[in-house]
């Protein structure tokens, strides 16, 4: 059968087309769409300890200590028991910090937490962007366990680098709507969308179906988690993106 050459360049357009539209929902579907407006909402610093308080606490517990250019956990609290919120609630927001942690060290970053006496500990209810020494850590870890991780519910991709234990890493987390995004050291590292089934489904197996909370709450403290280990917080702020 001939082909015509108009046809040929027709069917090349058409393809190339097509392929530029699933490029840009791949895209869409990895990074929350955030307004001019939005984006203009001011940076709030968290360096203030008027601005936290231990959970189920009314106030600041011995094992941290905030100033205006550090945030320390001493990691004294155990694995339970010690970890900070924020006074503040949020919704949606971006969420920026930078961090280092001691050699075999464990915490993490949590996120639309619930505070109640049922519960003993952020992790009950809220995600976790989270914080390891990946590469001296005592125990055998899974990749969910592993730093900038939504803790056993996603990954981190190929593009993450993480810096050496005892340098500072910069991470951020972005909720808007549904859609997140965690950041470590400038590269998007996980996405997902939290208002799907595939969320629902992953949320309801493996670790999280023993905690029948967890994840329910769209809006939340801010949490950092004293899971014994030291770890040491700078240039921590909130950009609230409203409701």
């Amino acid at each position: 059968m001939k082909v015509s050459v108009h046809y040929l360049l027709g069917l090349v357009l058409i393809l190339i087309m097509s392929s530029a539209c699933k490029e840009s929902l791949k895209n869409n579907s990895q990074e929350p769409s955030i307004s001019s407006q939005e984006a203009e909402a001011p940076w709030e610093t968290l360096m203030d300890p008027n601005k936290w308080r231990g959970y189920n606490q009314d106030y600041l517990p011995s094992n941290w200590q905030i100033t205006d250019s550090l945030i320390s956990c001493y990691g004294m609290a155990g694995d339970v028991g010690g970890d900070i919120i924020t006074k503040a609630q949020y919704t949606n927001f971006e969420f920026s910090w930078e961090w280092k942690i001691s050699p075999e060290g464990n915490s993490g970053a949590f996120y639309h937490v619930v505070e109640d006496t049922i519960y003993h500990s952020p992790y009950q209810t809220a995600p976790e962007y989270q914080l390891l020494d990946d590469v001296g850590f005592p125990s055998p870890i899974e990749d969910w366990q592993k730093t900038g991780a939504n803790y056993a519910m996603h990954i981190a991709n190929d593009q993450k680098k993480l810096k050496a234990v005892g340098e500072w890493n910069s991470s951020r987390i972005v909720f808007n709507k549904g859609k997140v995004s965690h950041y470590l050291n400038g590269a998007l590292i996980v996405s997902f969308d939290k208002f799907t089934p595939q969320w629902e489904a992953l949320r309801n197996s493996g670790k999280w179906s023993d905690y029948p909370d967890y994840g329910k709450a769209n809006k939340g403290h801010l949490a950092l988690q004293d899971h014994g280990s030291g770890v040491w917080f700078r240039e921590v702020k909130v950009k609230d993106l409203g409701d």
